[in-house]
């Protein structure tokens, strides 16, 4: 079952001008080049999901997001790939954004709920009584946020080399972070990013499903530009000068937070002189639709 060519991807240095030889090197893991649409780590915690739907002859794919979601975005698209109907719960007031018409247009059905509704679609059975007038269902956590979407974003550890003392990655849900952190060892000490100033659930997430890790990772919520899918003038003009200088393009919502802070870090000397990072792209440039006119890249 196979979407994306992992042949796409590559180890891209950045150069040393922009980390100013603060420590030995700093590379990114280029996840985005996986897929155009289905990019970075959605295909990771999508595939054991779309797959086991396939196994139990199941018709529709039901997940979760909010009005910018890639992941929406990256499952209505694979879904279609894969010919199963798609249906995607989002927390709004109905207004279509740039995202939510690429999923009508990949043929996902968008149902708009409520905040309180999307806040109990934990609870046993509350998202089958939402979708019950659909047949064959196979529901996705949001995010991917469930034991095949963590196993498969533990497959992404292929890609991370020994060398590296750390790894960082954006965390939306905390299921790739968890997976990968599963499945990486604990010598590599890995740091979540954060684009929102509220970590307790990606924390608690995190730490109840890994084994053996603890102390071997932290979460970064410093610097979330107002909040989620939040930015300013001064983080567009980041993301250009990151482009200008290593020709990699980041995105408004989770990379590009990322590495400003990252940036602050290594002035802050958080790292030392012969530490190696690992930077994991997980894609999602679609998220910069809404800002594409301020970008010198992807137009």
């Amino acid at each position: 079952m196979a979407i994306i060519d992992e042949q796409n991807v590559v180890i891209q240095p950045l150069r040393k001008t922009w980390y100013k030889g603060k420590v030995a090197a700093i590379d990114m893991l280029r996840l985005d080049a996986l897929h155009p649409v289905v990019s970075g780590n959605k295909w990771y915690k999508l595939r054991l999901n779309l797959a086991r739907a396939a196994d139990l002859h199941l018709k529709t794919v039901v997940t979760f997001g909010g009005a910018w979601s890639n992941h929406l975005v990256a499952t209505a698209y694979a879904a279609r790939h894969f010919g199963l109907a798609s249906v995607g719960l989002v927390r709004g007031n109905g207004t279509i954004t740039p995202s939510l018409q690429q999923c009508r247009d990949y043929g996902m059905e968008i149902i708009f709920i409520s905040h309180d509704d999307f806040k109990n679609r934990h609870l046993p059975g509350y998202t089958e009584e939402l979708v019950k007038h659909f047949d064959d269902l196979y529901i996705i956590p949001e995010g991917g946020a469930n034991e095949r979407g963590r196993t498969g974003a533990g497959l992404i550890n292929r890609f991370v080399a020994g060398k590296y003392t750390h790894v960082a990655l954006a965390v939306g849900t905390g299921t790739t972070m968890a997976g990968l952190r599963n499945s990486t060892p604990a010598t590599q000490y890995m740091i979540g990013f954060v684009p929102m100033p509220r970590t307790e659930e990606q924390a608690t997430y995190i730490t109840d499903h890994t084994t053996g890790k603890d102390g071997t990772w932290h979460m970064e919520a410093d610097k979330t530009f107002g909040g989620f899918g939040k930015w300013n003038n001064e983080l567009l003009q980041f993301m250009n000068d990151f482009y200008a200088e290593n020709a990699i393009p980041l995105d408004v919502v989770y990379t590009g937070k990322m590495m400003y802070r990252l940036q602050e870090m290594l002035n802050d000397q958080y790292f030392n002189s012969t530490d190696r990072i690992l930077c994991i792209h997980s894609g999602g440039l679609q998220g910069n639709a809404s800002v594409q006119e301020h970008l010198v890249y992807g137009k």
